[in-house]
């Protein structure tokens, strides 16, 4: 009964290695970095994704508001994609990259204080 109690040990020791490691890493990767959206190669699936088919007007609407939102509100201090953005309450709120839209709504009120357009 020992022994296999051992082998068990050893076992869930070996194994928890790697997955604390691959845990550290996951929590550790963050938000990374794209190139401003002029150096990005379009695709369309990216355009589908985030709204990108605008017209003249939403363009209009959406250079305003990229001016005053200035930096994405899940990543601070981070630059704005006007590519990518998400509408909240009628507004669009831009991100620096494409996973922070999903950070975004899954806790919108932790954010919203830092964005101007919701400002009143």
């Amino acid at each position: 009964m020992n022994s296999k109690r051992n082998t068990l040990t050893r076992t869930l020791i070996i194994w928890s290695i790697p997955v604390t490691a691959l845990t550290v890493l996951l929590l550790f990767s963050g938000c990374k970095k794209e190139p401003p959206a002029a150096q990005q190669p379009s695709s369309q699936a990216t355009m589908d994704t985030m709204h990108a088919s605008q017209t003249a007007a939403d363009q209009a609407t959406a250079t305003t508001a990229a001016i005053e939102q200035k930096t994405c509100p899940v990543m601070e201090g981070n630059p704005i994609n006007p590519n990518i953005f998400v509408e909240y309450k009628g507004k669009k709120v831009y991100f620096c990259c494409k996973a922070c839209p999903e950070k975004f709504l899954a806790d919108p009120n932790q954010y919203i204080a830092k964005l101007p357009q919701f400002e009143q």
